[in-house]
Formats: C-alpha cells, sequence, structure tokens
C-alpha cells in the first residue's frame, strides 16, 4: 500500500485524531492534570522550524506512558503560567520539586505555578558553562596559532622558500595540537587515553592558561559529583569562587558569578541529588520521534500521536 495513503487512512479512521478532546487548543497548550508527580521537570524543546514549545514531565514515569503534563508553545512566562493555572490549585500544591536550566522564565514559571515547589538548577547546565569557558580560552590560542602560521607561510614566499610548519613529538603541529585537544577539554584525564594523555602533556606545556582553566572545570565537576551534604557544597563552592578571582579569566569570573546570582537553587542539588537529565532525555525522544517521521507537517497531528504515547 501507498505510504501516504495508509498515513491518511490511520490519521483520519483508524485513530482517534478527530475525537481528540484537546485537538482545538493542541497548538496553543496540552494539559494532562493526572499526570503531575511530586517530581517535575521544567523545559524547552522544538518542534517545528526552530518554534519553542515549553515542556513539563513527570520524573516519576521514567520517560515512559504518564510522562506529559503539559506542552505549550512559546516560552513566555506569563503565557504558560496563563496555561498552567488551569490545573486544578490542589494539584499544583502537591509538587515538592521541579528540576530546570538557568532561565529566567522558567524559574519565574515554577515560583508562580507551583507554590509548594522546591526549584533545583541543573548542576549539568552549570557545568556546561565552565566547559564553555575552557573551550573559548583554547579557540582563541587557536587563532592565533592559525595567524601566525599564515604569517610564516607569506614570509617564507617573499624569500622564495618552502614553508615547512614545526612537528611536535606526538606528530601534531601547534594549529592541529589545538583543534586536536578539544574532546580531551571535555574529559576528566582519568578517562583520557595513552595518545590523549601525550597530547595534553604537550598543551598544557605550551598553554599553562589552558591547563589552569581545565582543571577548575574539573573542580566544579567534582564539587557536584563528591559532595553530599548541602553545607559542604556551599562551602566548596566559595572555595572554587576564590580560585577564579585568583586565575583572572574573564569568561570563568562571568559563571561563578552566575553561580552566585542562582546558587539557592544551584544548592538544592545537594538535597536529593536531582537533575534536569529526565527532561533532556524526553527532548531527545521528541527529536528522535520528529526525525522518524521526517520532520513535522501537521503539529496538531505529530501532539497527537505523542500524547497516545507518553501522555
Amino acid at each position: 500500500m501507498n505510504g501516504r495513503r495508509l498515513h491518511r487512512q490511520y490519521k483520519n479512521y483508524q485513530s482517534d485524531f478527530k475525537t481528540w478532546t484537546q485537538r482545538k487548543h493542541s497548538k496553543e497548550f496540552i494539559l494532562f492534570p493526572n499526570n503531575i508527580g511530586k517530581q517535575l521537570s521544567i523545559d524547552e524543546t522544538a518542534l517545528s522550524h526552530g518554534e519553542l514549545y515549553t515542556v513539563l514531565t513527570n520524573k516519576a514515569a521514567k520517560g515512559k506512558k504518564g510522562s506529559i503534563v503539559a506542552i505549550i508553545a512559546g516560552t513566555s512566562s506569563e503565557i504558560v503560567r496563563s496555561h498552567l493555572d488551569k490545573i486544578p490549585y490542589k494539584l499544583r500544591c502537591k509538587v515538592e520539586e521541579i528540576t530546570l536550566d538557568m532561565a529566567g522564565s522558567m524559574n519565574t514559571i515554577a515560583k508562580c505555578c507551583f507554590p509548594n515547589a522546591s526549584l533545583v538548577t541543573d548542576r549539568f547546565h552549570v557545568q556546561k558553562l565552565a566547559i564553555e569557558a575552557v573551550q573559548e580560552i583554547r579557540i582563541k590560542h587557536r587563532w592565533e596559532a592559525i595567524d601566525k602560521e599564515n604569517e610564516a607561510i607569506e614570509i617564507a614566499r617573499k624569500n622564495k622558500k618552502a614553508y615547512t610548519p614545526i612537528v611536535l613529538s606526538n606528530g601534531d603541529t601547534v594549529k592541529q595540537l589545538l583543534a586536536r585537544s578539544r574532546y580531551i577539554l571535555f574529559k576528566n584525564e582519568k578517562k583520557w587515553t595513552q595518545n590523549q594523555k601525550e597530547r595534553a602533556l604537550i598543551l598544557f606545556e605550551l598553554y599553562p592558561d589552558i591547563k589552569l582553566a581545565h582543571k577548575l572545570s574539573q573542580k566544579l565537576s567534582s564539587i557536584f559529583e563528591n559532595t553530599k551534604e548541602k553545607i559542604y557544597g556551599y562551602t566548596r563552592l566559595a572555595q572554587w569562587h576564590e580560585k577564579v578571582n585568583k586565575a583572572g579569566f574573564k569568561s570563568f569570573n562571568t559563571i561563578a558569578r552566575t553561580i552566585m546570582n542562582h546558587y539557592k537553587t544551584i544548592l538544592n542539588y545537594f538535597d536529593n541529588r536531582s537533575t534536569n537529565a529526565s527532561a533532556e532525555s524526553f527532548n531527545a525522544k521528541i527529536k528522535a520521534f520528529r526525525a522518524q517521521f521526517r520532520g513535522v507537517r501537521n503539529i496538531e497531528f505529530f501532539l497527537f500521536r505523542l500524547c497516545q504515547i507518553y501522555a
């Protein structure tokens, strides 16, 4: 049977799409109040043409049936709150914890709609900022290395000589070293292979600032991984803040200020060690579902199918 014909047959006759109670307003919002649990996650995802939707999910469902609590078009706190307020107040008061990123709109939504919930900033978003700061320093040095190589090539041409780049002990040129070190700087040194250890040793010898930045990034990760109590987490983050001030990296100072501005919700992580990984995992499922059907042609029908599986 023709695939398109089968699709139309399922959509118009075999499925309950035509009688779906939320079909009329599905482009604006979808609500499943009965799926509310004690622990929720809130995040944003793109369904079609980069259009963002706010997705609220129940952690207890573990990405299966009963996961979707709400899907609302846009990320504006006022619009999202107006729809979430349609969920009975008693149900919203049952929520004890919400994990979220550092977006101000998500913070406002969670505070206003779930008055009894403890807000937990996802630690992986904090760590990601530190990793990006390390990469920023590496990229800066890479551009400098490219400029130096271009200058050396131009000088060689003027002198009518062949340009031969300096090759390091591991076989990389300086430019290649900085390009190939990208993935090393994401990892802890304990997870490096022998080749990666050699490359890192040369990199850190040539660029001590990258070594220091990588240490700061890994130290921040170890605080979240190895600290069990909130009071110790607060102390260790304060100590990390002092090390950042001494290092003098502008990007890391920005991260330190961001942590200070969100320290209450960041420290809430140490209560139950909750993260927003479930929301990120659910976003990945939406993207996989979208890719399987080669994009979203009909948003209403796409949301209907999504809700049949996950709501």
